[in-house]
């Protein structure tokens, strides 16, 4: 029974990877008692930009009914400090891979960050296109498709590792992002990112985060990020892109979904602020489950999901009585 995950020229120890924003810059976790990356393929760094942002006002966190609202506004040191300072402290033998996360405001800064990390020992940089484009009025360049492709094929012409897109759950089409991305140079897909949404304090009539809206994960987004992966993937397997699967995963029946619905790799965020340990609960999930239906590797797991045939045309009515 294999774990080990080969994609974008890559060995992933196990398919479990650790989600950006979730697990700092690589080394905090290590000062939990017990933590350890042994059940962990990769880690995603925190959201780095090119100039040090200190974010949001707070309040930046705010709980609610089955998720996690934040607006943490990419507080970070900055691009140089990250290579300079972060980057020698981790382990670059591959176990697990550290993986960047950078987040622009324009076109040019993207390929400037892209650039930046083409000349550290960083195995690949996953590209969060959910900022806002500064220069187009504050769209978010991931929700639209041809901002998303400009964002990559900059990037593209940059550097030659391995590009994974950060897709937005926010827009009206995300195949169609999915597939620009792809013809611009994507070797990976994540999906998703955070739902926008609001909490409002009913006593003080304003809302609970000091940036009026933030991003909702958790549990509560799970059946959005099934869907999301599943439309992805349709796009995704023709080209042989590897998709990382994300959004509410707390257990390893949540994993084992995201995998059917076709995510090669699988990623825990916010359930790991609520038990450090969780990476090694999921994987002996998943192993439990291979051995149950005779699964030998987990790639097998990815897109197996099969759909109900709705081709028999019944109408509403007929379907309540078959």
């Amino acid at each position: 029974m294999s774990l080990n995950i080969n994609a974008l020229g890559l060995n992933f120890n196990t398919p479990l990877c650790l989600l950006s924003g979730n697990a700092g810059y690589g080394t905090e976790y290590l000062k939990v008692s017990g933590f350890n990356y042994d059940a962990i393929g990769a880690v995603f760094l925190k959201g780095t930009t090119e100039a040090e942002r200190y974010g949001n006002p707070p309040e930046r966190v705010t709980e609610t009914p089955y998720g996690l609202m934040n607006a943490i506004g990419l507080q970070n040191p900055g691009a140089a400090a990250v290579i300079r300072d972060l980057l020698p402290k981790l382990n670059w033998d591959g176990s697990p891979h550290f993986i960047p996360n950078i987040s622009g405001f324009s076109i040019d800064e993207y390929a400037l960050l892209a650039q930046a990390f083409d000349q550290t020992p960083v195995p690949a940089i996953e590209i969060n296109i959910s900022c806002p484009n500064v220069k187009k009025g504050g769209a978010a360049f991931g929700n639209d498709p041809d901002l998303s492709a400009k964002v990559v094929e900059a990037c593209r012409t940059v550097t030659t590792k391995p590009l994974i897109i950060k897709l937005s759950p926010n827009q009206t089409d995300i195949s169609e992002s999915a597939r620009r991305c792809i013809e611009a140079g994507a070797n990976a897909l994540s999906a998703i990112n955070t739902v926008s949404a609001m909490a409002i304090d009913i006593h003080t009539r304003k809302p609970r985060l000091g940036n009026n809206q933030g991003g909702l994960s958790g549990p509560a987004i799970k059946p959005i990020a099934l869907l999301a992966v599943h439309k992805v993937y349709q796009v995704a397997k023709n080209h042989n892109v590897p998709i990382i699967g994300q959004g509410g995963i707390t257990n390893s029946d949540d994993a084992i979904e995201f995998m059917l619905a076709g995510a090669t790799l699988i990623g825990v965020g916010t359930a790991l602020a609520k038990d450090p340990m969780i990476a090694g609960k999921i994987i002996k999930g998943i192993q439990k489950y291979m051995d149950k239906y005779g699964y030998t590797h987990v790639g097998q797991i990815t897109g197996a999901l099969e759909l109900h045939d709705n081709s028999s045309g019944c109408t509403p009515a007929s379907c309540l009585t078959k």
